[in-house]
C-alpha cells in the first residue's frame, strides 16, 4: 500500500524534546553525554538522535526550533514536514516565514523568508505553517527538478494522500508576482501525474525521461490467472514491465509483514513473466545513481527514442539545500 501523506506528516518530534528548564526541573542534567545538544536550550537523549535517519533528523531540528519560537511560521521544507510531503536526506535550514520583515534574513541555520506574495497561515498540530498550495508551490520553485516532482505529484496523488488538483496549483503560481524558478515550473506542471504512488516512481519517472527512454505508461493493469496486477511503469513497444520498489513498499521493519509481501510481490512478477513481459526492477537509489536503472531497462529491452539529457540528469547530484554531508548521496524519504 502507498505510504500516505498523513502517515508522513511529523506533527511531533521524532525523539523526545525538552528546554534546558524542563531538565532541571526534572532532574536531568541537559549539558551531559547522555543529551545532545539540538539547539540553543533544546536537548534530546544523544544515543536516540544519533540513531535517527536523515530525514528525521531534519524533523527533530524542526521541532526543536518551534519549541523554542511557538509563534514562528514553518515554509518550504520546514512546512513539508508538517503535510507529509517527501524530502530526501537532510534539509541545511529551519525555513520561516516572515512577512513584516522587510527582506529575508538568515540567522545560523534558521532561514527567515518574508515575500510580497502572500501566504495563508495554518495550524497543524502545535505548529504553524504555510498551506499545503502555497508550501508545494513554494517549494516547486526551489527544488532541484526530480525532487520537485515528487512533492507536485505526492499534493495531487489522492492514492498517496493528496488533496491538490495540478490546474489549481498552476492557477496558483501564476497569480505570484514572484517568477522565481517558472521555468522549473513549466516542467513540472508537464509532466506531475497524480497516478505516482510514491516518490520513487516520481524520481524514476524523471530519469527515464532524462536518459532518452521511451515514455512508459503508469499504473497499467493486465489480468489472468484470476487476478488483477498492476505495474509501476508498462513500456509498450516492447511490452516490458518497470517497478521502483520504494523504501517502505515491503515493510522491511516488519519481518513478518515484509516475509509475506515479499513473497506475493515474487509471484506477482512470476504472473507477469508468465505472460511473455520483460521485466526491470530497481529501487530509489538505484534511480539516483542513474546507472542501474539505465541498465534495467536496457536488459529488459526498452527502447532509447531521444538524446540523452546531461544537464537535467546533474540535478540529481547537485543538492544545494542539503547539509553538506547528504549533498551528494541523496536518500529516500
Amino acid at each position: 500500500m502507498p505510504l500516505l501523506l498523513a502517515d508522513r506528516a511529523a506533527l511531533t518530534a521524532p525523539v523526545p524534546l525538552m528546554t534546558y528548564a524542563e531538565a532541571r526541573m526534572r532532574g536531568i542534567r541537559a549539558a551531559s553525554a547522555a543529551q545532545l545538544r539540538v539547539r540553543s536550550g533544546i536537548y534530546a537523549p544523544r544515543a536516540a538522535y544519533l540513531a535517527l535517519r536523515p530525514w528525521e533528523r531534519y524533523e527533530a531540528r524542526v521541532h526543536a526550533f518551534a519549541l523554542a519560537h511557538p509563534d514562528a511560521v514553518l515554509c518550504l521544507e520546514s512546512a513539508a514536514i508538517v503535510w507529509g510531503l517527501p524530502l530526501f536526506g537532510e534539509t541545511r535550514d529551519v525555513h520561516v516565514f516572515d512577512p513584516e520583515r522587510g527582506r529575508s534574513r538568515r540567522f545560523g541555520d534558521v532561514a527567515v523568508h518574508t515575500s510580497t506574495d502572500e501566504r495563508a497561515v495554518v495550524r497543524r498540530g502545535p505548529l504553524l505553517c504555510t498551506s499545503m498550495i502555497d508550501t508545494v508551490v513554494d517549494l516547486s520553485r526551489v527544488l532541484p527538478p526530480a525532487e520537485a516532482l515528487t512533492v507536485v505529484d505526492a499534493a495531487i496523488s489522492r492514492t498517496q494522500g493528496g488533496a491538490l488538483d495540478l490546474a489549481e496549483l498552476h492557477d496558483h503560481a501564476s497569480g505570484q508576482v514572484t517568477t522565481r524558478g517558472s521555468a522549473r515550473q513549466r516542467w513540472l506542471w508537464d509532466r506531475a501525474d497524480g497516478r505516482a504512488e510514491s516518490p520513487a516512481e516520481s524520481v524514476s519517472r524523471a530519469v527515464i525521461e532524462w536518459c532518452g527512454f521511451e515514455d512508459p505508461e503508469l499504473q497499467q493493469e493486465f489480468a489472468g490467472e484470476g487476478v488483477r496486477d498492476r505495474v509501476d511503469f508498462f513500456f509498450p513497444s516492447v511490452g516490458a514491465i518497470g517497478e521502483s520498489d520504494g523504501w517502505g513498499k515491503y515493510d522491511l521493519e516488519d519481518a513478518a509483514k515484509a516475509a509475506v509481501r515479499l513473497r506475493d510481490e515474487k509471484r506477482r512478477e512470476d504472473r507477469l513473466r508468465r505472460r511473455g513481459h520483460p521485466f526491470a526492477r530497481w529501487d530509489l537509489n538505484d534511480a539516483w545513481r542513474v546507472v542501474p536503472l539505465h541498465r534495467a531497462l536496457l536488459a529488459a529491452g526498452v527502447p532509447l527514442v531521444r538524446p540523452r539529457h546531461p544537464a537535467m540528469l546533474a540535478t540529481l547530484r547537485h543538492r544545494p539545500r542539503a547539509v553538506r554531508a547528504e549533498r551528494e548521496k541523496p536518500l529516500p524519504a
